[in-house]
């Protein structure tokens, strides 16, 4: 069965929320990615190299609570609605295969299931009724 955990986007603000989250739920960030340094970021405009690509707080044994800032200068905008994804981390690539087709049928999906250069089998996408999930599979870490 697949972990579940919330996914929230900020417009420049997950860093911040972030070291706020922190200091009420406590623990350790496991991941702090910035934007700048990782391919196609040398077309970011300045501002936008130090946003957040990803960041990662565990909550308890069962749940991490996770976001990223949006790029506006790649058009995204953060509107109510979109600023919060369930994010699953299946066992194994068939399960993350079964999980998205399944999900993404008669939705949008924005971006396929692929090996990505941060070591994941990675998609997203909207389901038919406006929910936001991420299907990321990485063998390298415990489930």
């Amino acid at each position: 069965m697949a972990k579940m955990n919330p996914y929230l986007n900020f417009d420049g603000t997950a860093e911040d929320a972030f070291n706020f989250y922190r200091s009420v739920f406590g623990g350790e960030f496991t991941g702090v990615f910035r934007m700048g340094g990782n391919p196609g970021s040398e077309n970011l405009p300045e501002a936008e190299q130090n946003r957040i690509m990803h960041i990662s707080l565990p909550i308890d044994a069962n749940t991490t609570l996770m976001a990223s800032d949006i790029l506006p200068s790649a058009g995204h905008v953060l509107n109510n609605g979109n600023n919060v994804h369930i994010s699953l981390h299946p066992e194994s690539r068939e399960e993350a295969d079964r999980l998205f087709n399944g999900l993404s049928v008669g939705g949008k999906v924005e971006m396929p299931l692929q090996d990505t250069f941060w070591g994941a089998y990675f998609g997203n996408f909207q389901d038919k009724f406006g929910i936001n999930w991420m299907v990321n599979y990485d063998s390298n870490t415990p489930q």
